[in-house]
């Protein structure tokens, strides 16, 4: 289990880039699996769980070639279907939550599938009904098996479009539907579809394959099924959460940092949500920069009352900002309500802040209400263990901010989402020291 060592209260300055979004990775990368045809991937991040996805569709049979250091060719013309009944799948399945996407192209061009319990963060419970409802409204067949704790999945006269109105914007199961629906007969109405720009990219990527999708950027998609795809090129935006994540070190730290082509277009409401926490953002063109300042202050709503920050289907808050959300509050003037209603278990690890000198009142396993210390540099150091991606970079951000040397432990969980985030901070500042056990 490998650790930063992270020495606080160094200001960070200069520019980065953000590295291509990993949720746009894991949809895109799994549509590879609808043609036969070669199709180019390029700004691929270089992250575990992009690599481990990789690496699961080419012992599958897909040819995976890098032209470069982030664009990869793809060709899925020879895929042996036996391999996902192997144990060997089963286990890189069940240890990467995006395998949960394999499933729809899977089922639309060859009739079958299997899902063991994928894996990933350890935020709560984590849901696939919109997946299956879903498949299962296009006609596929699901069958439990309790010994091996799979789902099979089974569709031998092929897929029917049809109507659906999904139970929740759920993008993962958006993407599998929209994925399964390019080869089904017919036609497919998905109604309250997820819409993020991830969502936009898969749609705009499998329309140059040949694909029929009406409504992109809106909640209902109407996909006119068709017999082939073909190849296409495709370049991925850049990871949001990582300009998130960013912004959120610049204020922590008291620091000017420029991010550079961050598709400020797609970033929906992120940028005014900062400003109201009191972080001064300049947007340069497709640039962003966080000026220097020495302390910041959080909005009132209109009427007075405490500012909240909540999760929503796009264009709204991402689930995945929260965290960042949340520990630069703990550095404001003002008080701030966090309200995480998606997962259940992603505000645990505020006890650790908690350790680091934050106020922090947990009300319940969705809502922590922050009072800030209204001053830079008021954490003090700590030991911490990183239980997910998201709560590993809020750590991160804390330590970076803190008082003192902080440790963090299993990094893993960082780099599964965060490209040599330690080597890019460096770079700029920050004094981090990784150890690899």
């Amino acid at each position: 289990m490998s650790t930063f060592i992270v020495e606080g209260g160094h200001k960070l300055n200069g520019s980065i880039s953000c590295q291509g979004a990993k949720n746009e990775a894991l949809e895109v990368i799994c549509a590879v699996l609808l043609s036969d045809a070669p199709i180019t991937i390029s700004n691929i991040p270089d992250i575990s769980d992009v690599r481990n996805l990789i690496g699961m569709l080419r012992d599958m049979g897909v040819k995976v070639e890098f032209t470069s250091h982030d664009t990869c060719r793809f060709t899925a013309d020879n895929i042996d279907i036996s391999y996902i009944y192997t144990e060997e799948f089963l286990k890189k399945a069940c240890s990467l939550r995006g395998s949960v996407m394999i499933i729809g192209p899977l089922v639309a061009r060859f009739g079958k599938a299997i899902l063991p319990k994928p894996g990933g963060d350890k935020i709560g419970r984590r849901r696939l009904d919109t997946h299956f409802l879903g498949l299962q409204k296009l006609g596929a067949d699901f069958e439990y098996v309790q010994e091996h704790k799979i789902y099979k999945i089974d569709a031998p006269k092929g897929l029917t479009g049809t109507y659906m109105l999904l139970d929740e914007a759920s993008i993962t199961g958006t993407a599998n539907l929209i994925m399964a629906a390019t080869l089904a007969k017919g036609t497919t109405t998905i109604y309250n579809a997820a819409c993020e720009p991830y969502i936009q990219q898969l749609c705009r990527m499998l329309v140059k394959m040949g694909a029929k999708i009406e409504g992109i950027g809106s909640n209902l998609l109407t996909i006119e099924g068709v017999e082939k795809l073909g190849g296409a090129s495709h370049r991925l935006l850049p990871d949001m959460i990582e300009v998130g994540s960013f912004i959120g070190m610049a204020a922590m730290t008291g620091s000017r940092l420029r991010l550079t082509d961050v598709s400020v277009s797609d970033l929906g409401i992120m940028p005014e949500a900062f400003r109201r926490l009191g972080i001064n953002l300049i947007v340069d063109g497709d640039d962003i920069i966080v000026t220097e300042k020495d302390g910041y202050e959080v909005e009132q709503f209109i009427d007075g009352s405490i500012m909240t920050f909540a999760d929503a289907p796009w264009p709204g808050l991402s689930p995945d900002l929260l965290s960042i959300f949340l520990v630069v509050a703990t550095q404001a003037r003002g008080s701030v309500l966090i309200h995480q209603k998606m997962f259940e278990s992603r505000l645990f690890f505020v006890d650790k802040l908690i350790d680091m000198g934050a106020r922090i009142i947990l009300c319940d396993p969705h809502r922590a209400a922050v009072i800030g210390s209204g001053r830079l540099n008021s954490l003090h150091a700590t030991d911490m263990i990183s239980p997910d991606i998201r709560a590993g970079i809020a750590m991160l951000i804390a330590a970076l901010g803190a008082k003192g040397t902080s440790r963090i432990q299993n990094i893993d969980q960082i780099d599964r989402g965060y490209e040599r985030i330690d080597e890019r901070l460096n770079r700029l500042g920050a004094r981090i020291i990784r150890v690899d056990r």
